[in-house]
């Protein structure tokens, strides 16, 4: 990526970035590369640009803060296939590559072609006339105080199988580890394509997790018996469909392109983030 003009910035919106983003300008003004940012979350020596406009603008995209932000950066760089970068602000993240005392060195590593790129499949979905695309998951809730959510899972469009359940989470290989991993789903490497089905709290006969191919059309249809429902996006809530609401989930194969330096693997990650000690009788 040698040919770097402009940077753009997503920062946390509740964490002090001032000295990181210090670290990005003085970087950048020695090269002649422009550092760019959202309105609003942006101090005023950089070019504040809508989340569409700066996904367009930059060569690079430079997240900083957690696995939230991260996935904020994925969203508005994946139209253009522009690769995310990474830092960890505070809490220990999943996603993100390197930590603030990383950030010069990875900076110059990346301008000078030293990385790889990992591509990240989404999951699009569909419903009532509007579009998301999620990277981590999406999750049908119940609502507080009502009756449990009743959904049919329907493959290739053929009835499969019905949840009774506290919510359903289909989610990406790399949101395995987030929402579905706490209801029990499986750790699913994110070099696999695909989407991953799993119940929180069930109370139906089947109460196992699917893992379908990236090619078979999912379709999720609230039954009339179901109680009131919330959907939510990478933990943004969207919509709250009535009963009959059909939402259709597709995958987005190599949607967004994360930089990594080979520091660690995904299962280094995974083994700091999860706590991953092993039976202590082993």
């Amino acid at each position: 990526m040698g040919s770097i003009k402009a940077v753009g910035l997503v920062q946390h919106p509740r964490r002090d970035c001032a000295g990181v983003v210090g670290v990005i300008a003085e970087w950048a003004a020695a090269r002649d590369i422009e550092v760019v940012g959202i309105a609003g979350e942006t101090r005023s020596s950089i070019t504040a640009l809508t989340s569409e406009d700066l996904g367009q603008r930059a060569d690079l995209v430079v997240s900083l803060g957690g696995d939230g932000t991260m996935l904020r950066a994925l969203r508005i760089a994946c139209g253009d296939g522009t690769p995310v970068l990474g830092v960890n602000l505070g809490r220990l993240g999943f996603l993100p590559e390197i930590d603030t005392h990383e950030l010069e060195a990875a900076l110059c590593a990346i301008d000078e072609d030293r990385f790889t790129i990992e591509t990240r499949s989404g999951l699009h979905i569909t419903s009532q006339g509007r579009s998301e695309i999620a990277f981590n998951d999406v999750a049908l809730l119940r609502s507080p105080g009502q009756a449990m959510a009743a959904i049919e899972v329907c493959i290739e469009g053929h009835p499969f199988v019905r949840y009774s359940a506290d919510a359903i989470v289909v989610a990406t290989p790399t949101g395995s580890t987030a929402y579905s991993f706490s209801a029990g789903g499986p750790i699913v490497s994110p070099r696999v394509e695909g989407l991953l089905i799993t119940p929180v709290a069930p109370h139906s006969a089947f109460n196992r997790a699917l893992f379908l191919s990236e090619r078979e059309a999912l379709a999720l249809q609230i039954l009339p018996t179901s109680g009131e429902l919330g959907v939510e996006v990478d933990g943004r809530l969207v919509a709250r469909p009535q009963p009959g609401t059909l939402v259709d989930i597709t995958v987005e194969p190599a949607a967004a392109r994360v930089i990594r330096l080979g520091r660690t693997t995904f299962y280094q990650r995974a083994q700091r983030k999860l706590r991953l000690t092993g039976s202590p009788t082993v």
